[in-house]
């Protein structure tokens, strides 16, 4: 691949497919400043992945599967990072920050329910918001299209219980 296929290809999935990163992204980062750390991380992986692209799956098939390890590794990492970040705030006195509240209160509560799940489930629950048929999202996580639609069910009973009483 050369450098400008290669150049071009990323801008046509960047175009295509920045709905499904900003979702990826969202599900695993609260705050405005850590989606667009994310997506970056993501972004620079897709970049540096893409000559390993062999077509054997579909884009979005690929670019789910990266974009959700990447987001794991990175969310580890801020993990352990902020938790030295809080140690050495409490030692001077500063509180950490929250997460902006920008976003509709209903719809953050959702990527904070699903944050909430362990990430396959977090994964499989937005693999259902972005329309994926349990065909897709058993490639993306090598399980059975009945083992998707399982966990599917549970997780739609978590998420429910999580979010009772907030207008529908």
């Amino acid at each position: 691949m050369t450098p400008h296929e290669q150049e071009s290809i990323f801008r046509r999935w960047l175009s295509e497919h920045q709905g499904l990163l900003r979702r990826v992204v969202k599900s695993f980062a609260a705050s405005a400043a850590d989606q667009e750390d994310l997506l970056q991380e993501i972004l620079l992986q897709a970049w540096i992945s893409l000559p390993s692209f062999r077509g054997d799956s579909k884009e979005t098939t690929w670019l789910y599967r990266l974009a959700f390890n990447t987001a794991m590794v990175w969310q580890r990492k801020e993990q352990r990072r902020r938790v030295k970040h809080e140690a050495f705030s409490s030692l001077i006195g500063e509180e950490p920050t929250s997460p902006d509240g920008t976003a509709d209160a209903l719809i953050e509560r959702l990527y904070e329910a699903i944050r909430a799940l362990p990430k396959p489930e977090a994964s499989l629950a937005l693999m259902l918001l972005d329309g994926l048929s349990y065909r897709e999202m058993g490639e993306v996580l090598g399980i059975s299209e009945n083992h998707v639609a399982v966990r599917l069910h549970r997780i739609r009973k978590q998420l429910a219980e999580q979010l009772k009483g907030l207008e529908s």
